[in-house]
């Protein structure tokens, strides 16, 4: 019982971290909505999300097919992994750069979009990038815990807290333009990783994690920094124009 319990707290640590990339995504894509919408659009999505995870879960044996190549191209072996993961990979970059445009040259005058396609749309994107997600961390958990419980109990723990996360998170995000600037290229790198994997080049995770979080670091500094030089400069008297 012992083993069994320090499995649940090293999986649910695991599903917590590797869900973070997840949590960013959904952060962004649902800000693309109403603020009305938003709750319901992260609630919809991870609901989605967990279904997709336990579904997965409880199909180990197809599951464990996806990792055993089925074909060889320019010395790559391919397999339903390789190919979720390049498919996600590539979704992530185009979607990331999209955004990153759209951020710095703004949208077009007289584009309007339903609420409701809109909405359905979120959703969909959601629970499309956490098909890719979803991959990596049943994966995980099948590689780390043997009881099914143990497995169940850890994801639906690591959603949870996405769950409760997911407003505070997307709430920073949205308030600060620059640090929504930096998620994007978080999920760009992301991508980029998900392709190389996908080519069968493993990136270990770590070193990604850890530029995320430096970068997350210097640009609180930037933020804290801002924010106490701002007041000052409205302090500083203003010297008239020379003639």
């Amino acid at each position: 019982m012992t083993d069994a319990l320090a499995a649940l707290l090293a999986l649910t640590a695991m599903e917590i971290v590797l869900g973070i990339d997840n949590l960013v995504f959904i952060a962004i894509v649902a800000s693309k909505l109403p603020a009305a919408q938003q709750p319901r659009a992260r609630l919809l999505g991870l609901a989605a999300a967990l279904v997709l995870r336990l579904a997965l879960l409880f199909t180990l044996k197809w599951l464990m097919g996806l990792t055993k190549p089925f074909a060889t191209i320019a010395g790559v072996p391919l397999s339903g992994k390789s190919l979720i993961l390049l498919l996600g990979g590539l979704f992530l970059i185009g979607k990331s750069t999209y955004e990153i445009h759209d951020k710095l040259e703004g949208g077009h005058e007289g584009r309007t979009i339903k609420a409701v396609a809109s909405f359905w749309w979120v959703v969909a994107q959601i629970t499309l990038i956490d098909m890719v997600f979803a991959l990596d961390s049943v994966i995980t958990a099948v590689g780390m815990a043997r009881q099914l419980w143990v497995m169940v109990t850890a994801i639906v723990l690591a959603m949870l807290v996405m769950l409760v996360s997911a407003a505070p998170v997307s709430h920073f995000i949205n308030r600060h333009p620059t640090l929504k600037i930096l998620a994007l290229s978080f999920l760009l790198l992301i991508g980029v990783m998900l392709v190389a994997e996908g080519f069968g080049k493993h990136i270990e995770r770590g070193y990604i994690y850890f530029a995320m979080g430096f970068s997350l670091f210097v640009e609180l500094l930037n933020m804290r920094l801002r924010a106490v030089s701002e007041p000052v400069r409205l302090r500083e008297p203003q010297l008239p124009e020379a003639p």
